[in-house]
């Protein structure tokens, strides 16, 4: 059964034991989003697909690292690569760096999927550019889980602007960001690697925020709703 099979037409099947663990994540308490970053967990995530329709392309990998009380949890991250049908196209994987067997053999995707949401728990989403890693990541859960992952996510690409205005013009992707900011990233292109660079930018965001009595996830939505205001974006 094809990927789009699964998501347009048939229903996913559990067994269950999965279906018990997608339960008891249901079941857990949602964060509090007004808590100070200092007394919080948040989830940085990025991941890497087989290009770059959202309607169309797959999941390929999800990294993420957790920003726990306004520090970064090394020890606290995840990485998985969801197990494919068929492999990527050739440039694409030069892109991404992961391979034809690395793809063949990765993880059966409910399981991948369900580990992703033990990890996450019910800990708020940041990421930069949100609506990419979002829809593949809802797609997929959709597809493999049969779940809508209704979730907070907070777009960095929104809060640096509004937190930096005045490098709003020339400041646009990630690399952009990392660079002013003197942000040390190995590997670009890699789900890990780009979550952990982005939870440097969280950290300079939150530092930023803390300076206009903004200390919360909450407050950053706040400010990212008004950039959004600002840029026409609804």
């Amino acid at each position: 059964m094809s990927w789009l099979k699964r998501w347009f037409g048939e229903a996913p099947v559990l067994t269950g034991d999965q279906r018990q663990r997608l339960e008891a994540w249901s079941r857990l308490e949602n964060s509090a989003p007004d808590s100070p970053f200092k007394q919080s967990r948040c989830v940085v995530v990025d991941v890497e697909t087989t290009g770059l329709s959202l309607a169309n392309d797959r999941l390929i990998s999800i990294g993420a690292v957790a920003v726990v009380n306004g520090k970064i949890a090394l020890g606290d991250s995840f990485y998985k690569v969801l197990q494919q049908e068929t492999v990527s196209e050739k440039g694409n994987i030069l892109l991404h760096g992961i391979g034809a067997s690395a793809q063949l053999d990765g993880e059966q995707p409910a399981e991948a999927l369900l580990s992703f949401l033990e990890y996450l728990g019910k800990s708020p989403l940041v990421a930069f550019h949100v609506t990419f890693d979002q829809t593949m990541i809802r797609r997929a859960l959709r597809a493999y889980l049969g779940m809508n992952l209704k979730h907070a996510w907070l777009d960095l690409a929104y809060v640096m602007p509004g937190l930096n205005p005045a490098l709003a013009k020339r400041h646009h992707a990630l690399d952009d960001w990392i660079s002013h900011f003197n942000i040390r990233i190995d590997v670009r292109h890699n789900a890990l690697a780009d979550a952990l660079a982005t939870a440097q930018l969280l950290q300079v965001a939150s530092a930023q925020a803390s300076r206009r009595d903004i200390d919360s996830y909450a407050g950053l939505l706040d400010l990212e709703k008004a950039q959004r205001w600002v840029s026409g974006v609804s």
